[in-house]
């Protein structure tokens, strides 16, 4: 078998098993470097949360940490801290969903942004913050307010 015929059926192997196999490894590659993207995301948004923690944690006189509101009359500097601290925590969750949420997530993404959901839910079973909550959206992304009034709904119900 002649040089040429031998280089023609390599570049014919090539093209055939090679060319696929490559596009194959880039897609799967792609694919990891958006999870891996993904997960950057949710933790940089999760430590911004841990943040957002110890900060109401330096303001304990706000009674923020309790899994159920409960009425303490409030100083006007106390309403304004809390005001302040609710307004951080919506931003918070409107970059979360803006970042995170997609109605065709995958299991993974769709596990990452549960998390999410779940801090949410947390906080709109406080009566306080739901009664606030039509006021901390003025502004905010359509779609994420209607999402979180949605939750806000439901667990008024509960």
């Amino acid at each position: 078998m002649p040089a040429t015929e031998i280089w023609e059926l390599a570049s014919y192997i090539v093209t055939v098993i090679g060319l696929p196999m490559a596009i194959l490894v880039f897609v799967l590659e792609q694919r990891k470097q958006r999870q891996a993207d993904h997960e950057e995301i949710y933790q940089h948004l999760s430590d911004e949360y841990h943040d957002f923690l110890k900060l109401v944690l330096r303001h304990p006189d706000l009674h923020l940490l309790r899994k159920q509101s409960v009425e303490f009359p409030l100083t006007e500097d106390q309403k304004e801290r809390q005001q302040i601290l609710l307004e951080i925590l919506v931003s918070l969750f409107e970059r979360a969903y803006l970042l995170v949420y997609d109605d065709k997530m995958d299991v993974n993404n769709r596990r990452l942004w549960q998390t999410w959901e779940d801090f949410m839910r947390e906080w709109c079973r406080r009566k306080d913050f739901r009664a606030v909550l039509p006021e901390l959206l003025s502004g905010e992304d359509p779609e994420f307010s209607k999402h979180i009034l949605g939750l806000a709904a439901e667990e008024e119900k509960r």
